[in-house]
Parts: structure tokens; sequence; C-alpha cells
């Protein structure tokens, strides 16, 4: 029996002798040819848009070429380097956001886990003080009691130590969740704010992605600021 060895020999010799053969249909190789491309770095991975403007700003792998910033999107940006001979770019750092992870959308929530997510994971504005007002005086039966227009809703709630009011919980309500980079301004958008039996509590967007344009802008206004200095550099977003 011939083995392996002697086989990758034999098949060696015929294709060192024919590689290519023409035939009444065309000329044809033996064997499949693949263009070995040019190398690329691997990219590394930051969390900060200040890591981004420092491994710029101090040039440690020495790129004198064109670099290109690209916005992907609100927790995502990443660095470019100019189209190669093979018409494919050189990504040098990809920059991804911590964000929080407790933040809920379109479920109810228990108003104490209600209220934990807004103190914790929401910029202070003058909306967020007022659901941290409802969803810690509802009652717990108010449930029975809350009235509903189809836009706003009235609860139950402790006015006292003893006494008890009605109150309408407002709708729509302005936020600003954390949902892009800490480097700059947290978008505020509109959201509906509902509550039900439990009590519960639940928020739902309510503009269409539109601070998600805002957050990519504000990251581009930022990094063009800090890197004004830098010539060799293009921002898009």
């Amino acid at each position: 029996m011939i083995n392996k060895e002697a086989l990758e020999y034999l098949v060696g010799l015929g294709i060192e002798k024919d590689i290519i053969e023409t035939l009444d249909q065309g000329t044809f190789s033996r064997i499949q040819l693949h263009r070995v491309k040019e190398a690329k770095a691997a990219a590394i991975t930051v969390s900060t848009l200040t890591g981004l403007v420092d491994y710029i700003k101090t040039n440690v792998d020495s790129l004198e070429s064109k670099l290109l910033i690209q916005v992907k999107s609100p927790d995502e940006v990443r660095l470019y380097g100019p189209l190669n001979s093979d018409r494919e770019r050189e990504q040098f750092i990809s920059v991804e956001a911590i964000l929080p992870s407790n933040v809920v959308y379109e479920r109810f929530l228990d108003t104490e886990r209600f209220n934990i997510m807004l103190q914790s994971s929401f910029v202070e504005n003058n909306d967020k003080k007022i659901l941290l007002k409802y969803t810690g005086l509802v009652q717990d039966d108010a449930v029975k009691q809350i009235g509903d227009n189809g836009v706003s809703q009235a609860v139950t709630i402790k006015t006292g130590v003893a006494s008890v009011g009605q109150a309408e919980v407002p709708n729509p309500v302005t936020l600003a969740p954390y949902r892009t980079f800490p480097e700059v301004e947290q978008p505020e958008s509109k959201f509906i704010f509902r509550m039900k039996e439990g009590p519960s509590a639940a928020l739902f967007e309510a503009d269409g992605g539109a601070w998600r344009n805002k957050a990519i802008l504000n990251i581009k206004e930022y990094l063009q600021e800090q890197l004004k200095e830098v010539q060799n550099i293009e921002i898009i977003a």
C-alpha cells in the first residue's frame, strides 16, 4: 500500500510539471491560488473616549498616516487607518462604553427596584425627582384607586403621617439615562411613565430613538474639541 507521504510526493510532481493545462474548453490551473493580503494589526479595546484621545495624542504606535474616527453608535467608537492596497482599513482601537446594566424599559418593576434604577442610572433633573416622589409615596392599595384617562394617571399617595391625597402622575416625562460615554452630556428624551397594581412602574421610550443621533453628535463634538490640534485625523458620525 502506498503511504500518505508517497502520494503527496507523486501529486506534487504532477503539479510542478503541469500546473497549467489548455483544453478545448479553455485554460485551467491544477491548483487554486489565494492572494496573500497585507498584514494588519489586532485592534485593542478601551472603555473611555479619554483613552482614545490619549492614544492618538501620545502616538505610541508611531502612526504617521491619515487617521479616521468613526462614531459608530452612542456606545462604540472606532479608529481606522487609510485604505491599504487591498482596499481594506486597518482598525487600531475599538472604544466600547461601560453602561449601567439595571436600566429596564417596557417592563413593570416594583417601586423599590424602579427607584433604585432611577437613582443609580439616571442624571439628576426635575422629572426624575418627581417620579421618585410619586413612586416613593404611592400606597400599596393604590392600585384599586388608580384613575386612568389613557394619557395621565391619578394615584392615591401619602401626604402626611396618616393622611392621603390624589395626585396626577406626569406624562410624558423628560429623563436622561446613562447610555453613552461619561465624558459627554447624556441626552435627554421623552418617556411614557405608567403605574399599575403592586404597586409597580415602567418607562416606555417615546422619542423614536432621536436621542441616539444627539449622543453621536455629542461624541463627535467632544472628539473634535479634544483633537483640534491633531492634523492627520478625520471624524465621521
